[in-house]
């Protein structure tokens, strides 16, 4: 018997989809996102052919909000978000109110009421989590300062989204009130709507203050007793259900949005010695469900709008795109920061997205906004979301001529640097060893070797597991080893010695061929976890393989046998 699946139709048809139409993308050289986009657009209600659930998968998509918020809390701690809380507060609520005139005066010129002009400038402020903070990781931002300052100025956008999804249904209200005043219906006045603005912001200040003083004693405890019973299934889905339970609970006792309960779960988190291995923990899932979201913005845009409506459309792209940067660049440049850092604000400013749904279809159904306003925010979300890494490119093109025109005086190093992508330090070191990773097998590489007076350069992408490399006196690069340019600013070339100690086989042979190309002659250690692993890097290049489990089932046999020549590990460990 035929049963309706739309829960398991709306999953394959999204990620296959999505999988094709990013492989395509890739394959052109364009970014997998605009992929992504146009899959949603094959799988909404505008296109002939499959039609996905839209409801569910806008709720899936929130779960990979949820997920990439609570990674990107793992890696940003408070002292991070204080740091650049001058800029980033007053940036934001000025950049929010410039929009929102920028979208009433388009309002004006449309005929809409002042209302719907006001929630209309609304949607067009707020920039996209999930672009932004993925446009971040790929460019190696997100611990930067003006990585910083960026995912600082988005929580103070949702804050403030926070805050007008809760005023908005009193505005109806008041709205409604004012049309209707002849019959003497009553309603809201300014005074109600001012103890709602002050409840709402004491919702959220008590989420706050419950995280910062119990929930940075209970979760990390929680977690850790999690990971002393030993199950790695178990760990997981203890990180799942703190991040999920986190967001949900925050939601629903605090008013507060998925995204900000979900940040502050991993922030409080990140002083934890698991949270690196929670955020490898949830990356798959989050990468998956991150996936849907752009489905599902593309669900929701109808492509004959742009025959519709081609000049409104094209006025709501220019605020989006050019309007709110040209306010993010201004602010941002104001508060002295170089023009590099105002640029990269700026296009990571230049999109709209899930906040920007929300507002619009809370707009709709209260009566404010009407279905065309509603469509061209659609429009310019995906628009802007398409033309992003275009922005990011152009800036990158532009930048240089710019500095070439000023003085050198004038212009500090790091201004002739790359406006948006994190410049990678070119190591000295030549004749030396490169070591990838340095969780437990790295580290006991790196002491050996440090031992023997090698000259060592560590590549680890995890920051706090960088940081520790580097405190224990060996020169390191945070970055991902598979990034392009890694290997090359390792002096690969000139390296004598490749050890590849991370876990992932698979991973690990991009890297053992990325190096094997750039030196023939480097000789290549690496490690593996299956046959297939093993023959894959192999192929690769790899001159020796260990495979882990092997390894220590002949120290076993060695040891139970009394051989002389195996030698008990340093922990305690005593042969039979």
């Amino acid at each position: 018997m035929h049963q309706e699946t739309p829960l398991i139709a709306t999953l394959v048809g999204g990620f296959c989809l999505a999988f094709v139409l990013g492989a395509i993308a890739t394959r052109l050289r364009i970014s997998p996102l605009v992929g992504y986009l146009l899959a949603g657009v094959l799988a909404g209600p505008f296109t002939p052919g499959f039609i996905a659930d839209q409801e569910m998968a806008n709720e899936l998509a929130e779960v990979g909000i949820i997920l990439l918020m609570f990674g990107v809390g793992l890696h940003f701690s408070l002292e991070d978000l204080l740091s650049v809380r001058a800029i980033a507060i007053p940036g934001a609520i000025v950049q929010i109110g410039f929009a929102t005139l920028l979208g009433m005066g388009f309002g004006w010129l449309m005929g809409w009421p002042l209302a719907e002009g006001t929630v209309f400038g609304l949607a067009l402020s707020v920039a996209s989590t999930v672009v932004l903070l993925r446009t971040l990781q790929e460019r190696r931002l997100l611990q930067t300062e003006r990585g910083r300052i960026a995912v600082g100025w988005l929580i103070v956008e949702d804050l403030a989204m926070v805050l007008a999804l809760v005023l908005l249904p009193a505005l109806a209200d008041l709205i409604k009130t004012n049309a209707g005043a002849a019959s003497g219906v009553a309603g809201p006045d300014l005074e109600e709507i001012g103890m709602t603005m002050l409840i709402t912001l004491g919702k959220v200040a008590a989420f706050v203050a419950v995280m910062l003083l119990f929930g940075r004693k209970l979760v990390p405890r929680l977690l850790h007793y999690i990971a002393h019973i030993g199950s790695r299934e178990l760990f997981r889905l203890g990180v799942l259900a703190i991040a999920l339970g986190i967001a949900f609970g925050a939601a629903k006792l605090f008013d507060v949005s998925f995204a900000l309960g979900a940040f502050f779960a991993g922030m409080v988190l990140a002083g934890s010695q698991l949270s690196h291995r929670a955020a490898e923990e949830t990356l798959p899932l989050r990468d998956a469900f991150a996936v849907l979201f752009f489905v599902s913005v593309g669900m929701l845009f109808d492509p004959s709008i742009l025959i519709r409506a081609p000049l409104p459309v094209l006025g709501t792209c220019i605020i989006i795109i050019l309007g709110k940067s040209l306010a993010a660049f201004g602010i941002v440049r104001a508060f002295g920061k170089p023009e590099s850092t105002a640029l990269m604000i700026s296009a990571s400013l230049a999109q709209i997205g899930e906040f920007s749904f929300i507002l619009a279809a809370l707009g709709v159904s209260l009566g404010l906004m009407s279905e065309q306003a509603r469509d061209l925010v659609l429009a310019g979300s995906m628009i802007s979301i398409l033309v992003n890494p275009a922005a990011f490119y152009a800036v990158d093109k532009w930048l240089p001529k710019l500095l070439k025109s000023q003085s050198s005086d004038e212009l500090p190093d790091t201004e002739a640097e790359s406006a948006t992508l994190e410049p990678l330090v070119q190591t000295s070191l030549a004749d030396h060893v490169v070591l990838v990773g340095y969780g437990r097998v790295g580290q006991v590489i790196a002491e050996k070797l440090k031992d023997d007076d090698e000259p060592i350069l560590v590549i680890e992408e995890r920051k706090k597991i960088a940081a520790e490399a580097a405190f224990a006196g060996f020169e390191t690069m945070n970055n991902h080893a598979g990034e392009p340019g890694v290997l090359t600013a390792a002096n690969i070339d000139r390296a004598r010695t490749l050890f590849v100690a991370i876990p992932n086989g698979f991973e690990a042979g991009q890297i053992v061929a990325t190096a094997r190309t750039e030196n023939p002659g480097l000789r290549i250690i690496a490690r593996a976890h299956s046959d297939e692993e093993l023959d894959y890097l192999r192929k690769n290049g790899a001159d020796f393989v260990l495979m882990g489990e092997r390894e220590i089932a002949m120290g076993m046999v060695q040891g139970s046998f009394g051989d002389e020549t195996f030698t008990p590990p340093a922990d305690g460990f005593q042969p039979v």
